[in-house]
């Protein structure tokens, strides 16, 4: 049985659920009853915006999602539950492979290791203000999160289109011409790149707005920095410009991530806005969790194995660290990171890597300030052209979305690349505070009050060549596996994945239906 410390499900208010022992056995007990006129109501709801409780008295009903749509005989393992389709992990390719199960009305259970839905798409609140757990931005122009998403409700805050360049001791303006005119024209001059250059970013905005996704991804690749060589780009705007913005993006300095991301990065660029949610970027699963039904998600509950009842059937069993057995009839879907994936998947399947390139790793800092300690309004994003220190980008995330944190104060985001292991926290933020004390003024930066400092291992899995942005879901009948690492490192990537391998899923099983 799970402990009660350990188990959450979602209540018929599409909130987190805790769940206490009795409640357990009730529900390992009635899902082996007719589920025709059961369902079960949670004792303690969540609400997620006003954080509150509201006690609710237990009923004698039990949601048909825990059990198969036709009643399954008694079993002599009482703690044993069945559904349609399991999918391990609750971040967004796993939460948009649940939602297309669920449009199918396939009767499914999303179970996650951590204490909420998101993975890596996670937000804290610390004294006021909104920390999202690493530099992560939205871009508008992702195609499958259009679909997917409902971006009003979002209330998402755009960034200026362009970013200001920190090199020669100022700062200096790269515009989007098509959105900031004005801006363009007068950057032409400024060293971030000779006029070549910024007529070169032109080309490589039509050339990449007149591909289609899959011509990008299916494209001869090579690394972006042997591809911005080719292209013809000076080392001017190479080391001032791209290594930083794009090294932001794929916390790759170097640049060696594939041409096939950076050019759907680019086109995602040129269709839409870099913005962040009004409540932080956790908003983005969280809308996602809100379209399932309600007790099909189970938080703290991590996976130990999973294995296939019979190589001839979609059966898996899914034993949980606590000695639970869950039971999928229609098979498994493995929505982790790729170390995590490795583990699981290790000997199940030869079609899947045990080996992997080491993933790419950040650090974010952030600083509580004054309105009056920040010298500057706009929604813009700083980078380091200079070639020199520690920090890649930063900026002043309340100047994008106010309600980052409190009335009056400042939130200030630090992003690094790598895990500088030899480095404590204390220093790093020393570091950091001198090296911002350069761009803004020693007063200004000391003046600021440390926040927390969020170290991130695997913040994205490395795509460098050779890659494969495309690949088949399938790992074998009834097992499937999904992730950004499987597609694009990009919230669309995973949103995509997830998709595909539940769409898999759904068409093996309706050829197992017609056999």
């Amino acid at each position: 049985m799970l402990k009660k410390e350990r188990i959450s499900l979602f209540n018929k208010t599409r909130a987190y659920v805790p769940l206490n022992q009795d409640d357990i056995m009730t529900i390992a007990t009635l899902s082996f009853t007719s589920p025709s006129n059961l369902s079960f109501t949670p004792r303690h709801t969540f609400h997620h915006r006003r954080r509150r409780h509201n006690l609710l008295k237990p009923t004698t009903k039990i949601s048909a999602q825990v059990s198969l749509s036709t009643p399954p005989s008694i079993t002599s393992q009482p703690n044993l539950k069945k559904t349609g389709v399991i999918v391990v992990g609750a971040g967004l390719a796993g939460l948009a492979a649940a939602i297309r199960l669920h449009s199918d009305n396939i009767p499914f259970l999303l179970v996650e290791a951590s204490d909420g839905v998101g993975g890596r798409v996670r937000t804290d609140s610390v004294d006021g203000f909104l920390l999202d757990r690493g530099f992560q931005i939205f871009i508008t122009g992702y195609p499958e999160a259009r679909k997917i998403l409902d971006y009003e409700a979002l209330d998402l805050q755009k960034f200026y289109s362009g970013a200001k360049v920190y090199y020669g001791g100022g700062f200096h303006t790269v515009a989007d011409p098509l959105r900031h005119l004005a801006d363009a024209i007068q950057s032409l001059t400024n060293p971030i790149g000779t006029i070549v250059d910024k007529s070169l970013i032109a080309l490589t905005r039509i050339r990449v707005l007149t591909q289609s996704d899959d011509q990008i991804f299916s494209a001869e690749e090579t690394s972006t920095i042997d591809l911005l060589k080719r292209i013809g780009f000076s080392d001017s705007i190479v080391d001032r410009f791209f290594r930083p913005f794009f090294g932001g993006i794929f916390f790759d300095r170097d640049l060696e991530t594939t041409s096939r991301l950076f050019n759907f990065i680019f086109k995602c660029l040129a269709l839409g806005d870099n913005t962040l949610p009004a409540k932080g970027i956790s908003a983005i699963p969280e809308q996602l969790a809100s379209k399932l039904p309600s007790n099909s998600i189970i938080l703290n509950s991590p996976v130990a194995s999973i294995d296939s009842e019979s190589e001839s059937e979609s059966s898996y069993t899914v034993r949980m660290n606590n000695g639970e057995i869950l039971r999928a009839e229609h098979g498994v879907i493995i929505a982790v990171e790729e170390p995590e994936a490795v583990k699981l998947l290790a000997g199940k399947s030869n079609d899947f890597p045990v080996q992997i390139k080491p993933p790419r790793s950040t650090i974010c800092l952030y600083f509580s300030a004054d309105r009056t300690q920040v010298p500057v309004d706009d929604p813009v994003l700083f980078i380091n052209g200079s070639g020199k220190g520690i920090v890649n980008n930063m900026f002043f995330a309340t100047n994008v979305a106010p309600s980052y944190g409190p009335p009056g104060k400042v939130l200030v985001s630090v992003s690094l690349i790598g895990l500088y292991e030899d480095a404590s926290d204390e220093d790093l933020k020393t570091k950091v505070v001198e090296e911002l004390s350069s761009w803004f003024g020693k007063e200004v930066a000391c003046s600021w009050t440390y926040l927390r400092t969020y170290r991130v291992k695997f913040a994205q899995p490395n795509q460098s060549p050779p890659t494969d942005l495309r690949k088949n879901p399938k790992l074998g009948l009834g097992l499937y596996v999904c992730g950004d690492y499987r597609t694009s490192a990009t919230f669309d990537g995973a949103l995509v994945s997830g998709r595909k391998a539940a769409e898999a899923l759904l068409k093996d099983r309706s050829l197992v239906q017609a056999s």
